[in-house]
């Protein structure tokens, strides 16, 4: 049994996987309370996890605590697609598990993996495995943030509520700009890779996919756990290597 750990800016989600399929998983803190329990309860014997944030002390005295090794990945580690990236040691880890974790359900053709949490991710996998890089784009919360703290008088508001096309108040006004604004560039960037590419597989994972109500004409592959796939994936191809 592996255990999976995919650390994000604001929870951490723990899974346990058996082979290639996820037997169990709960959502923890920073401090990764709970992982210790759940891994003796599972029976999991190796395991990997990634991170987008600093890792807490108490985080890292329970992955010690294990009594199996914790790999963790980075840029450096051995994957099985080429990454092409200039600056690996800067590209997160997150993004190499979703591209990775994509690929496993899709062996063939090019891939474009969007994941829209903190941040919106776009990655591109071309059909000989070579993977060209990709770009980085403010997610929902962040937006909403950045309109509020940037103005002398918009409001924060909450992403729940209604989004019409067109907003009749502040709220739904700022809401549904930001909405509806990610929803046409997240469209526009997989019209613009089909027109290169006209076999694109796309994937849709992140936090906030299911807000945007991206159009079923562009056939995406919407999983939740893209990212625990990938690094379960790429622990497989590491102990087989």
């Amino acid at each position: 049994m592996n255990l999976i750990i995919d650390i994000g800016n604001t929870r951490a989600k723990v899974l346990a996987f058996e082979d290639d399929r996820m037997v169990r998983h709960f959502t923890t803190n920073h401090q990764l309370d709970g992982v210790e329990e759940f891994s003796r309860e599972t029976g999991c014997q190796k395991g990997i996890f990634a991170t987008t944030a600093r890792m807490t002390e108490q985080g890292k005295r329970v992955l010690e605590a294990l009594g199996f090794p914790m790999l963790q990945l980075t840029g450096q580690t051995p994957v099985p697609v080429e990454i092409m990236y200039h600056t690996k040691e800067t590209l997160g880890a997150d993004r190499i598990a979703a591209i990775v974790g994509a690929r496993h359900l899709q062996a063939e053709g090019e891939l474009l993996v969007i994941d829209s949490g903190t941040c919106i991710t776009y990655e591109f996998l071309d059909a000989e495995n070579h993977y060209r890089g990709g770009n980085i784009s403010p997610g929902l919360g962040m937006r909403l943030r950045a309109m509020h703290e940037g103005t002398a008088l918009l409001p924060l508001i909450d992403r729940e509520g209604d989004a019409p096309e067109l907003g009749f108040d502040t709220a739904t006004a700022m809401r549904s700009g930001v909405i509806w604004g990610m929803k046409y560039e997240i469209e526009g960037y997989i019209r613009r890779f089909r027109e290169k590419y006209p076999h694109l597989s796309v994937f849709l994972t992140g936090g906030d996919a299911k807000v945007l109500g991206i159009s079923k004409e562009f056939t995406i592959f919407t999983d939740e756990l893209l990212v625990p796939r990938g690094l379960n994936t790429i622990l497989a191809h590491i102990t087989k290597a």
